[in-house]
């Protein structure tokens, strides 16, 4: 059985995140487990945000990919926990940062509190994954996802995507 779980993990992977074709699922923090269920063989995926496009196509992909090398299985959509970019790998902020998109800042330690009062505005500095400046601006809190912000550079005048820390 545990064969199976391997096999499973290896066939996934390389399976890379469809809006951002650099990164794979696992990376991503998106691919969460794979475990034997009631039914038989079980994929978790948590999206980055509620409501991601992307999720029908990477359930998709999980499927055909497993269909492919022969493994039966049931992907399942989990929404809690809620993804947080602290479960991004660090290859994979890396390779955002090498394809032109800046990597989620660390997140503080999270509490499960509810806030009612917003926390003063703090002015963000995310650098440049082009040239590495720190002299950046946000255009827009939506780029060209919900999950990232747009950002110009100051200084080598290129807009990139922010991967907005979660």
């Amino acid at each position: 059985m545990t064969t199976t779980i391997e096999a499973a993990w290896s066939a996934l992977e390389q399976l890379t995140d469809p809006e951002i074709p650099v990164i794979s699922l696992r990376e991503l923090g998106i691919l969460r487990d794979v475990r034997h269920g009631p039914d038989g063989l079980e994929v978790v995926i948590t999206p980055t945000y509620s409501g991601c496009p992307a999720m029908g196509q990477i359930e998709d992909d999980v499927r055909s990919t497993l269909e492919t090398a022969g493994i039966p299985a049931r992907v399942i959509t989990q929404l809690a926990p809620a993804w947080t970019t602290d479960w991004m790998s660090e290859s994979g902020k890396e390779k955002l940062r090498a394809y032109g998109i800046a990597p989620p800042h660390e997140t503080p330690a999270r509490h499960n509190v509810v806030r009612f009062i917003a926390k003063p505005a703090q002015a963000e500095t995310v650098p440049c994954p082009h040239c590495g400046s720190a002299n950046t601006v946000e255009s827009s809190h939506f780029g060209s996802t919900a999950c990232k912000a747009l950002y110009k550079c100051q200084d080598c005048q290129e807009p990139f995507d922010y991967f907005k820390p979660y």
